[in-house]
């Protein structure tokens, strides 16, 4: 096997040849929101395909956090080192207003921005370093808490720095939630808030804190002395980690994790002894805070996800395009047509579907959504993180196969990609999580009724087709399923979850799929027909080869 003089070029841009993105932003945004976006995203997709992929490289070779418990006097300072190329990645990162502008006005355009292009962003920091999109993300859900439930003197004291696009100090956010003795089981969280007459503050620890060191504010859940057992009994508080005279305010850092990926951001285990703490909205409701914070984290983490396929298929593609074997280039191959076909499609539907999603996002916080609204809208972040973080896996996988033996050699990105992406599968709800999140939503709300006629209603506005009819048979057939599985026991209910979530992430991708192929026609009915085909199962033994028969249009 030997390498070609390169006939396709490297991505230098992760913005200018993504044409599902282009196309998103036409739909989602306004003319000139759209014009300014595009600018922007053109100028960040560049750099992160640039030197912000190469210094993710070396965060995650060389340059990863260290903690730096003592000074020089032998003091306790709990400090973590960070490398200057990460500084410089996250400086980069919050100047373009991927956190801020969701809460105050874009200078060029005198108006708030939106979920849509800060999620836009993210998607393309993703494709290099999803690692500092973990902590993008901390101060996203830390920012939607001060705007949402902070009285105004809180919000005035830390919003401003949250949202810093260089105006004004940054302080980064972070969510701490985890426990040892809990883990996923909030409720038995135990980290006590003592009010000292003048003050809470905070005694205990949390064992999983991203971002730990690094952040100027961390939204904590406590448990005052005297409320209630379990998850009503928590409330929300914001702990600033350095006091005004520069001090660290009651918290250490006991070590920091050792991780299989996104090694560039700092995860630890910190202790609270006496850290100040400020009350967040109402004391009773601190888990339905964390919880609308972990929703936002969610499509995060779905947006990590796609981010993470894309740049795999754009290395697959690449790579593959420039190989010869056995005297033809390996695109020549029906089996490799097949294989990046249909990762094509992949991602192009699972980008599509989560920028949907995202667009009722911004209606449900912006607080114009109707009580249907707000139900779909858990049911498909759910659903969706699932999905998409799982598929992240898959395809980092099939990325490093598709190389050969250079896809298990960390001079490429490709083993990267696949230990990032196997905590997306963590982060945020595991799919147990997620499927008795969805199985909530189903008793409580009848989320399963509300799904499937949103599916008939968009696939009644869609013309007649052969794409939409096989997307009918398959939606009827999963009512049919839902309407067994809401008449389980418990038990079978749980054991039967995770299966269901997925079919539910199938149809909304079908239905977004064909969409588009509805909308644009031409190579987006191509990939339409390849990702029903082989979501579902259609083709049988000896049928066409479409994926071979459409590689040149779609690949």
């Amino acid at each position: 096997m030997k390498v070609l003089q390169s006939k396709v070029e490297r991505e230098t841009n992760f913005f200018t040849n993504d044409h599902t993105l282009h196309k998103i932003l036409e739909q989602m945004l306004d003319s000139e929101f759209c014009d300014f976006a595009g600018r922007e995203l053109d100028d960040f997709g560049k750099l992160v395909a640039g030197e912000i992929d190469e210094r993710a490289k070396h965060s995650d070779r060389e340059g990863k956090p260290r903690l730096e418990r003592y000074n020089k006097f032998g003091e306790e300072v709990s400090e973590v080192w960070v490398n200057e190329g990460y500084k410089k990645t996250i400086e980069q990162t919050y100047n373009t207003g991927i956190v801020g502008y969701v809460h105050k006005e874009i200078p060029q355009l005198g108006r708030k921005g939106n979920y849509v292009y800060s999620f836009a962003q993210g998607y393309l920091l993703s494709q290099a370093e999803p690692g500092i999109y973990c902590p993008v993300t901390l101060t996203m859900a830390t920012a939607y808490l001060f705007d949402h439930y902070a009285d105004e003197d809180l919000k005035a004291k830390f919003l401003p720095h949250v949202c810093s696009t260089g105006d004004v100090k940054l302080y980064e956010g972070a969510t701490f939630l985890t426990e040892r003795q809990g883990g996923s089981d909030v409720g038995a969280n135990i980290v006590e808030a003592r009010f000292d007459g003048k003050n809470y503050r905070l005694y205990g620890e949390k064992y999983f804190a991203s971002n730990a060191g690094m952040c100027g504010v961390a939204m904590v859940l406590a448990r005052i002395p005297g409320s209630s057992s379990g998850t009503r009994g928590l409330t929300l508080f914001a702990v600033p980690w350095r006091n005004d005279d520069g001090s660290v305010n009651g918290l250490r850092i006991r070590r920091l994790k050792d991780k299989l990926g996104v090694r560039a951001v700092p995860a630890g285990e910190v202790e609270f002894d006496g850290a100040v703490g400020y009350v967040v909205g109402d004391p009773n409701k601190g888990i339905y805070y964390m919880l609308e914070a972990l929703n936002l984290s969610r499509i995060c983490n779905a947006i990590a996800s796609v981010g993470i396929m894309r740049r795999a298929y754009s290395e697959a593609k690449h790579y593959l395009s420039n190989r010869e074997a056995f005297g033809e280039v390996l695109t020549n191959y029906p089996m490799i047509q097949d294989s990046l076909a249909k990762f094509a499609a992949k991602v192009h539907v699972e980008v599509a579907t989560t920028f949907d999603l995202i667009q009722l996002y911004d209606v449900v916080t912006s607080g114009n959504g109707s009580e249907r609204d707000i139900i779909l809208n858990r049911l498909n972040i759910a659903i969706i993180k699932k999905e998409t973080a799982e598929q992240a896996v898959k395809y980092a996988s099939e990325a490093i196969e598709l190389h050969g033996g250079n896809g298990y050699i960390e001079d490429f990105v490709t083993p990267r990609l696949l230990r990032d992406a196997q905590v997306l599968t963590v982060w945020e709800g595991t799919a147990n999580i997620l499927a008795l999140e969805v199985i909530r939503l189903f008793k409580k709300f009848r989320a399963h009724e509300l799904f499937v006629t949103e599916m008939n209603n968009r696939l009644s506005r869609i013309k007649n087709n052969s794409l939409k009819v096989i997307v009918q048979e398959k939606l009827m057939e999963l009512e049919e399923q839902l309407k067994i599985f809401v008449s389980l026991d418990d038990a079978i209910q749980s054991f039967e979850g995770k299966k269901i979530a997925e079919k539910l992430a199938l149809m909304y991708e079908s239905v977004v799929s064909v969409e588009w192929a509805d909308k644009y026609g031409g190579k987006y009915e191509k990939l339409a027909e390849i990702f029903l085909e082989g979501s579902w199962g259609l083709r049988k033994l000896g049928d066409p080869m479409k994926t071979v028969e459409y590689f040149s249009d779609i690949v």
